[in-house]
């Protein structure tokens, strides 16, 4: 949908640069004169859109000749000021709309505050809200009446506001061919609601609001265009095979032809082409279309029809359930239900017949082991691959039922995708009604609201067609506004008011199938398996028609003779008829009341009415016919065929030839009767003739009266579906509610999952820069130990690249001195145990590795966690230490003094063989025992405690000549002086004690 109006022709407007024209004063009528004859165009707003109002009345003139209606989002307990204010900007009178109020030209009327307002024959109507705020539409309930009130005179443009109130209302002036216009959504304050109008593609100009008013008079300028019906130009905008030219290039790029569409429909959509490109002329249209492939595509799509969806008309689909039961229970095992769904759009219909046979399968009694097929054809390959891949949004779920969802339908993230059991059931096909070849052999033939789009000629080509494709018995499935008149004689109603019929089992008239463009004569099997089709053909076995008929002719009748059905049609010729009967003048038809010569014709149309009426032979002697050779004496006769099986309904005319006077040969048939007869025998003849006419007309009376009581009946259903569609665009409009809550209810819960993104975004930004800067190893594992995430320092273990996020652990070799990493890792997963040990690379480091499993919020276990964290120089450092007390130790134990070594804990580290041998003590048995239980507890002096004490607090770093006197055992009482020292490293005091002991006595 273009923004801007494409390049247009060179003849016809200026460049697109250019600005736009000026304005006129005033526009001149598009519609016929009359009173109420004016375009009435519907302005609808709602957050933002006063400033658009007011721009676009300040480039308005007053004498438009149009009437403007405002409908805006009104707060419904708040007077409104909104008359007053756009008063300010135009000269036109704004009238705050009353019931019941007239609208004029050059008017602007405000719907008022908590009103819902409508229009009906040009005057407004006011109505109290139904439904409660935030679901209420009042720019679609507006405009829906505009669009069916105005039709091609409504306007309706979208300005700023929230939401996507004013869609639906578009879409019905458009379908009415009237015109959309859309305020630019950068333009608007709020652009919801012109970005909701423009998705719909009905718009015909998006303009900044200053620019509308311009834009719509130029359109308003241009004339309504009609259809030229005679085949000479009407004048030089509108010369003559214009739309046949058309239709010439449509068919030569895209291949279809649109000639057998209905024209009013057809016209209607390339006046909108012709209007968005302000083109005035047909001529240069048609060059604009040869100059412009692109546009002849445009073009087709814009005539194409596509509204469908899921079971639409559902009571139509529950009549179509019943009536098909009967047909799959005669139906014979293991054979197919072949159905035919043409013009199946994006595939929704065909899809609905798969699930309701699929449905009617699994009822009782149902023949086992059914297969269906279903062949589902349009000529929009675009539509076509749509329906193939059978994805459909969320909204079906209204239509199809949330059983039928559960069964045939697979939940996706873009929406509902078909089943397999159902999409395996139906093929589809491009395929051409009006030119290719009919599926055959149905049991069910579904051809909804197609044939209202199609011209009558192609409608009476088509039920024919219909009805040769159709199996005996079968079901044609039509449209509720599309019917079957003319053609009693072929199928049976089963239902009138959702159009079921079955299939009579009547041979299909051949002079009928032979007018469908797609020339029977072309396909021999179609002429052969035609029953009237060779008549010189062969007996068959199963009686076929021609054969049916020659025996009736052999038993009955052996002179010229035609069998005819009720309506006259010829079905079968018998003999040399040429005397009787002649082509009629104009179409070639093969009726025998428009065949048959004069003098036949009334007596022919009496002895069949008769025959028909009182269903007997009726035999008319002495009918009079003119030759060659003069006049002819013949017995008509007239005999129904009921009797014979297979020919019911049918009647055999035959033309004997009788003995002829020569006087009646040669002479007049006035002068003959006056000879023969005289002036008695005339009147009592024109007399014969006058009763037979008045019998005539009394029968047509009757016939009349009674189609007079059908059509009646029939006014009386469409009231009624008129009210079934009514209930259900009610039922619409609650739906589109609910659905606008539900939008709403979603872009609060949007911009909540929003917020959490963001939060979350930011738990993983500092997540990773907390791994980053721990430098601490990390790999998290997945239950099958793939790898989830890593952080860098893993590189200098386990060479990982980012690409190998995704693989096995166990794909990659280690520089770890450890060979049960996944051993370990593995029974972390089993025992949900954590587990911890040091080990060392190949390079010399060393890492402290726990595996512990990961644990989500819910405590559901996924994976585990490995982390290798460096503890290198802890190690050296541990090295060194071991080194340094090692060589202490040494020290201490081969001096000659008396010394010992305490820990923090005033435990033995190490004792000099000095003290060992002085007090009858073995180091390696002391090592690690209390000092003061050493030498069976003779240390333990309170004053000596107090000085150890003192060194372990740091109160003090040294104490000298402690005397200590005791009894050691092994030694006895001895008396001895103490000093102690508090060891330091590198100027620092550490936790070690080293005490110096002297034996005095």
């Amino acid at each position: 949908m273009p923004t801007t109006p494409p390049p247009p022709p060179p003849a016809d407007k200026p460049d697109s640069a250019a600005p736009l024209p000026a304005v006129p004063a005033k526009a001149p009528r598009r519609t016929e004169n009359g009173p109420d004859k004016f375009p009435i165009v519907s302005l609808g707003g709602s957050a933002g859109s006063l400033e658009g109002f007011e721009r676009f009345f300040r480039n308005l003139p007053p004498a438009s000749g149009v009437a403007f209606v405002v409908v805006s989002h009104l707060l419904p307990d708040v007077e409104s000021d909104l008359a007053s204010i756009l008063q300010r900007s135009t000269d036109m009178p704004v009238i705050e709309a009353q019931d019941g109020l007239k609208v004029r030209p050059n008017h602007v009327y405000v719907i008022p505050p908590g009103k819902e307002m409508s229009i009906l024959h040009g005057t407004l109507l006011l109505f109290v809200p139904t439904q409660p705020r935030g679901h209420r539409l009042p720019i679609d309930f507006f405009c829906q009446s505009l669009a069916k009130d105005a039709r091609e005179r409504a306007v309706c443009i979208i300005f700023s506001g929230m939401g996507f109130d004013g869609t639906i209302g578009l879409k019905m002036v458009m379908e009415n061919f009237g015109m959309v216009m859309v305020q630019d959504p950068a333009t608007a304050a709020y652009d919801s609601m012109p970005r909701s109008a423009i998705a719909t593609e009905f718009v015909d100009y998006v303009l900044p609001a200053e620019q509308l008013p311009a834009k719509l008079l130029e359109y308003l300028s241009q004339p309504l265009m009609s259809r030229p019906f005679r085949e000479t130009a009407e004048s030089v905008a509108r010369p003559a095979h214009a739309l046949q030219k058309i239709f010439t290039l449509i068919r030569a790029q895209t291949g279809h032809d649109f000639s057998f569409y209905k024209r009013n429909t057809v016209f209607r959509r390339i006046e909108r082409r012709m209007n968005s490109h302000q083109i005035k002329e047909f001529t240069h249209y048609v060059r604009y279309l040869q100059e412009n492939p692109a546009e002849v595509e445009a073009l087709f799509r814009e005539l194409l029809i596509g509204v469908t969806r899921f079971f639409r008309d559902p009571e139509a689909f529950e009549q179509l359930r019943q009536h098909l039961l009967p047909v799959l229970r005669q139906k014979e095992p293991d054979s197919t239900i072949r159905v035919w769904a043409p013009g199946c759009s994006t595939g929704e219909e065909a899809y609905s017949l798969a699930m309701l046979l699929r449905e009617c399968l699994d009822a009782p009694g149902a023949a086992p082991h059914l297969k269906i097929q279903i062949f589902a054809t349009d000529i929009n390959a675009e539509a076509i691959d749509f329906a193939r891949g059978g994805l459909y949004p969320d909204n079906i779920a209204a239509d199809v039922g949330p059983e039928r969802l559960q069964r045939f339908f697979v939940k996706t993230d873009g929406g509902y995708q078909i089943g397999k059991e159902v999409r395996d059931a139906v093929v589809f096909a491009l395929h051409n009604l009006n030119k290719d070849a009919p599926f055959t052999r149905l049991d069910l033939l579904c051809c909804r609201n197609l044939l209202i789009y199609l011209s009558a000629e192609l409608q009476r080509n088509l039920i024919p067609v219909f009805h040769y494709a159709l199996n005996a018995g079968g079901v044609l499935f039509l449209g509720p506004s599309e019917n079957l008149t003319g053609f009693q004689d072929l199928f049976a109603p089963l239902d009138v008011k959702w159009k079921l019929s079955r299939r009579l089992d009547v041979p299909s008239p051949l002079n009928r199938l032979l007018n469908f463009p797609f020339s029977l004569a072309r396909h021999p099997a179609v002429l052969a398996s035609a029953p009237d089709a060779m008549p010189s053909s062969p007996l068959r076995k199963v009686g076929p028609f021609a054969a049916l008929v020659q025996k009736a002719l052999l038993q009955a009748f052996s002179p010229p003779a035609v069998v005819i059905n009720a309506k006259g049609e010829i079905l079968y010729v018998h003999g040399r008829t040429g005397r009787y009967l002649e082509p009629a003048p104009g179409l070639g038809t093969m009726n025998i009341f428009e065949m048959a010569r004069e003098e036949l014709n009334f007596e022919i149309s009496g002895a069949v009415h008769r025959a028909t009426t009182q269903h007997h032979d009726v035999v008319v002697d002495n009918v009079r016919v003119k030759t060659e050779a003069g006049h002819q004496l013949l017995r008509l006769s007239v005999k129904p065929l009921d009797a014979t099986e297979g020919l019911a309904g049918l009647l055999l005319v035959a033309f004997e030839e009788v003995p002829t006077p020569r006087k009646v040969r040669t002479g007049g048939p006035g002068r003959a009767a006056a000879a023969e007869h005289g002036r008695d025998a005339l009147v009592a003849t024109l007399d014969k003739e006058l009763q037979y006419t008045k019998h005539r007309l009394q029968t047509t009376i009757e016939e009349m009266e009674i189609s007079l009581e059908e059509l009646k009946s029939t006014n009386e259903e469409l009231q009624s579906a008129n009210e079934e569609l009514q209930s259900t665009n009610e039922e619409a409009m609650t739906n589109k509610e609910e659905m606008q809550s539900l939008n709403e209810e979603l872009m609060t819960l949007n911009m909540q999952h929003q917020s959490k993104t963001d939060e979350l975004s930011q738990a993983a930004n500092d997540m990773k820069n907390l791994l980053d800067a721990t430098e601490i190893a990390t790999i998290f594992l997945d239950n099958d130990m793939v790898i989830k995430r890593f952080t860098p320092p893993v590189a200098r273990i386990i060479r990982l690249l980012p690409a190998d996020v995704g693989r096995p652990i166990t794909h990659f070799a280690s520089n770890l001195r450890y060979d049960s990493l996944v051993r370990d890792v593995q029974q972390v997963l089993d025992r949900l145990v954590s587990l911890q040990t040091n080990i060392q690379t190949t390079t010399g480091e060393w890492y402290v590795m726990r595996i512990m499993p990961y644990r989500t919020l819910d405590n559901y276990i996924s994976g585990a966690v490995l982390t290798f964290t460096d503890i290198t120089a802890l190690k050296r450092l541990e090295e060194q230490l071991q080194a340094s007390t090692a060589y202490a130790e040494g020290i201490v134990e081969t001096v000659r003094e008396m010394l010992v070594v305490l820990d923090e804990e005033l435990r033995v580290l190490s004792v000099s063989r000095s003290f060992a041998r002085s007090f009858a003590l073995v180091p390696e048995q002391i090592r690690g025992q209390q000092f003061r239980e050493l030498a069976g507890g003779g240390w333990q002096d309170a004053t000596l405690g107090r000085h150890l004490q003192a060194l372990l607090s740091t109160m003090a770093s040294e104490f000298d000549d402690t005397v200590v006197e005791a009894d050691f055992a092994g030694v006895g009482h001895r008396r001895v002086l103490v000093y102690g020292r508090r060891l330091r490293r590198e100027g620092h005091p550490t936790s070690c004690i080293l005490l110096g002991v002297k034996i005095v006595s």
